[in-house]
């Protein structure tokens, strides 16, 4: 028995290292299945509830330029000027979007809120001191952010207090894109055939402003267009704070074309309507720079849960769908579902802590496509020339008899390993982990899906 449990890891192992280049996300990262401090998004450090008003006049907060983009690009650098009499080490800068975020409608939420009330959490924040160590004493700094296109105006507020008691003290003039509505963020996907793509995109149009459409042709060949269709994302359809509250920004509309009758080995350009996508600048992550620079050795690319740490913050989608457009764009972006995007209590998932921060799996479920038969599910199974994928949702129950342990298991058995020798099994939560606690109380949740990969891969090709 031991000597079968071996070859079985070993396979496995195989199996995994060749894949390698393919697979990001965090299957081998503990900390991605945490449920304590350490794992909390950044934003959240914010107590934007106990914001009070201290405005200065003799405070300056200036923002240039005041129109971004105005060659095509979806981002852009700004310069953030700051003079301020009467600076400390705890003052910090913040960027909001849209511009005008004490909105005289928003509604007490802990009754902890001083009026005017603000609503949302800013995208991003610097302390004053981060360009200037000698802020204090010179009460002048200049900082650089990088902003991008999310179909709204900007501003950046000057604060004192911390983080935890934050003091409004000036508000900078408004910023926007040239074209804020402009289609951005292209993601491709593999459809529920080897012959189709999918081409997602999100945009600020309406369906009764534009007509949504890809146009696509191999080189030197005719055009053709395929229509789309198109998503929202409601305020009221995420599970709660901080996505509901603080958290929730609109992600406008999110278009999906299938293009169908594709040949391999051909090279296809495309765009939506007629805006063409800009290129990449520098700014990403490592990962995902190397990525870029291997482009041309990669075919399809997996992202195994964990994406964008959003954690209900739902602005940092559109940071991270800028940052892998240079990757979705060109090869087949695959996403598998992990806690962060879905785990919450009484949604419906199989574990009940907090870490998606209130998305309950809406925001990334709709802003990416994945082949499922049922979009509800987030496991599914796509075929790549001699490869089989078998993706699994680890956040919803798999065990033996459930609706995903069937599929599972029809995905791993149906496949010719004569015609697909590699056959891939993928899940965000690893298995057989439980170097912590919570994982050591819900190991046995592991078992029944070690078996069945044990004896799908096991299995002979013949």
């Amino acid at each position: 028995m031991a000597d079968t449990a071996w070859n079985c890891g070993l396979m496995m192992m195989k199996l995994f290292t060749m894949g390698m280049l393919w697979w990001l996300g965090s299957m081998g990262l503990a900390s991605g299945h945490g449920h304590g401090r350490f794992d909390e998004h950044p934003l959240s450090e914010i107590d934007i509830y106990k914001t009070t008003l201290a405005l200065r006049d003799s405070v300056s907060i200036k923002a240039n330029p005041l129109i971004l983009g105005l060659k095509g690009q979806d981002k852009e650098w700004v310069t953030v000027n700051v003079v301020n009499p009467d600076p400390s080490e705890d003052d910090w800068v913040a960027v909001f979007s849209p511009a005008e975020f004490n909105a005289s409608t928003c509604s007490p939420v802990t009754g902890e809120e001083e009026e005017p009330y603000i609503c949302s959490s800013p995208i991003k924040f610097k302390y004053a001191n981060y360009s200037n160590s000698k802020y204090t004493k010179t009460g002048k700094t200049v900082l650089k952010f990088q902003l991008i296109n999310q179909r709204a105006d900007f501003s950046f507020v000057l604060f004192s207090g911390g983080l935890s008691t934050p003091k409004l003290v000036a508000v900078s003039n408004f910023l926007t894109f040239a074209n804020p509505k402009a289609p951005l963020y292209p993601r491709l996907a593999q459809g529920k055939s080897w012959d189709e793509m999918t081409v997602t995109w999100t945009s600020g149009y309406a369906l009764d402003e534009a007509v949504p459409f890809v146009e696509y042709a191999v080189k030197g060949q005719a055009k053709a267009r395929s229509p789309a269709g198109t998503l929202t994302i409601d305020q009221n359809s995420l599970c709660g704070s901080p996505a509901r509250t603080v958290g929730w920004r609109d992600q406008g509309f999110i278009h999906t074309s299938f293009l169908k009758n594709l040949w391999p080995n051909f090279v296809y350009a495309e765009r939506d309507g007629s805006t063409m996508y800009a290129d990449y600048q520098p700014g990403s992550l490592n990962t995902t720079d190397q990525l870029i620079k291997d482009l041309k050795n990669i075919d399809i690319v997996f992202v195994i849960g964990d994406l964008a740490y959003a954690n209900g913050y739902i602005s940092q989608w559109d940071q991270f769908m800028s940052q892998v457009e240079p990757i979705a764009s060109t090869v087949p972006f695959m996403v598998a579902s992990g806690n962060h995007e879905r785990t919450w209590p009484n949604s419906g998932g199989f574990y009940q802590y907090t870490d998606s921060g209130g998305e309950c799996g809406v925001t990334a479920e709709t802003l990416f496509y994945f082949p499922a038969e049922n979009r509800a599910n987030f496991w599914y199974s796509t075929d790549y020339g001699m490869f089989r994928f078998c993706i699994a949702d680890s956040e919803h129950d798999w065990r033996e008899g459930s609706e995903q342990y069937r599929f599972l298991e029809h995905c791993l058995a149906t496949v010719d390993r004569r015609k697909q020798p590699w056959l891939i099994f993928a899940a965000h939560r690893p298995l057989g982990y439980s170097s912590n606690e919570w994982y050591a109380e819900e190991g046995a949740y592991s078992e029944p899906m070690e078996g069945m990969i044990c004896r799908s891969f096991g299995k002979s090709i013949g």
